[in-house]
């Protein structure tokens, strides 16, 4: 477990395992001053830093402000828009397919999202899939939007390629994440949201700034042998699909995989496979790109078109109910239903702020110098 400090100054001294805490209202503030600063205006700018901050809430600080410092340098390598005309190019009732202008995903995506909701409002459900994206974020946070509208939100993405299909030793896939999120009546909402690999990229990148090993099943090395290097994917390794072999399940894995791929971006018209541009500016291109930018997907699912809302919801209280009083196995407390961890973390963290280890503040002020933005003292 890191050590935990109030907001200080990291030192020099401070080991790669130190947290230093912040509020979240001054780590908002920050990010949107500094998308402001690359060119964003103010709403948009609002917008992107509170789908960013929304993964740090949720307790999934690989994909939150520690990415900051990455979205700024696609904006210098010239891949990120500040000021994207996003808009739908083609749309059924139903349907619609956006571009996104090369925008921030954690712009383009609460825009396709809500064409979605707006779909399904009038047709009962709404499908979107998006191309000329960058990355959004995490899935969980735009899926949720559907549940303020009573309706079950589906989100999902293709990203770079880090991941070997089963049986291969070649990268073809991202971690390409899906999120469901369906509402309850008293009972908070479940979402589950996951990568379709074992561990997403972001949790070796944590592991390498404390420099700690990986579990068995997370990737293996450029023969394609299981490794426990978290620097693996630095020397021509990959990260393994969810259940890490094909004795665990990973084919299941690959499957998911793929489909996220194939509805984000073969329908959308995005690139896919191993064209996928790389989240790291300092990545070369892929040569032979089919498509334009990174490839999203949304759904949006009004539950009255099925139900009454109001009886869906009941009995969504009772499924969650008694998920979560089913009997313990030995050595656990209780049952969990998808998305209880977050959501404890985010009413923690809204109390005691956000936890960043010492590495990310370094990575922050650096930013905030050479941008000429305040970081929170």
């Amino acid at each position: 477990m890191p050590q935990h400090q109030k907001k200080q100054d990291p030192s020099s001294t401070a080991g790669a395992n130190t947290a230093f805490f912040f509020p979240y209202e001054d780590l908002l503030n920050f990010t949107i001053d500094i998308f402001q600063k690359i060119g964003c205006p103010q709403e948009e700018a609002r917008t992107a830093a509170i789908a960013l901050l929304s993964a740090d809430l949720r307790g999934i600080d690989s994909h939150g402000v520690a990415r900051l410092v990455g979205y700024v340098r696609l904006w210098e390598a010239g891949r990120a828009n500040p000021t994207p005309h996003i808009r739908i190019i083609h749309e059924t009732p139903s349907t619609a397919v956006v571009d996104g202008d090369s925008g921030l995903g954690l712009v383009v995506a609460p825009y396709a999202m809500q064409v979605a909701i707006e779909k399904a409002k009038n047709a009962g459900t709404g499908w979107v899939s998006v191309q000329h994206s960058n990355h959004f974020g995490i899935a969980g946070y735009h899926a949720l939007q559907a549940v303020k509208e009573d309706m079950i939100g589906i989100a999902m993405t293709n990203a770079s390629a880090l991941v070997a299909p089963t049986f291969s030793i070649e990268r073809m896939l991202g971690t390409n994440p899906i999120c469901v999120a369906v509402p309850a009546g008293e009972e908070p909402p479940f979402v589950a949201d996951l990568a379709t690999t074992t561990a997403a990229n972001g949790k070796l990148e944590i592991l390498q700034r404390k420099n700690e090993e990986a579990p068995l099943g997370w990737i293996q090395d450029k023969e394609g042998r299981p490794t426990t290097d978290a620097h693996a994917l630095k020397t021509g390794g990959a990260l393994l699909p969810l259940g890490g072999d094909r004795d665990h399940g990973s084919h299941k894995g690959y499957a998911l995989g793929a489909v996220v791929d194939i509805f984000s971006a073969v329908l959308s018209g995005a690139n896919y496979g191993p064209w996928v541009p790389p989240f790291p500016a300092f990545v070369p291109m892929p040569t032979g790109m089919p498509g334009k930018g990174i490839g999203h997907f949304f759904g949006a699912m009004r539950i009255d078109a099925f139900r009454p809302a109001t009886e869906f919801k009941q009995h969504m209280d009772k499924w969650i109910r008694r998920f979560r009083s089913a009997t313990p196995a030995p050595g656990h407390e209780k049952v969990l239903i998808p998305g209880d961890p977050e959501r404890e973390m985010e009413t923690e963290r809204l109390t005691i702020g956000i936890p960043l280890l010492a590495p990310v503040v370094a990575d922050l002020k650096g930013l905030a110098e050479k941008l000429g933005v305040d970081f929170p003292a």
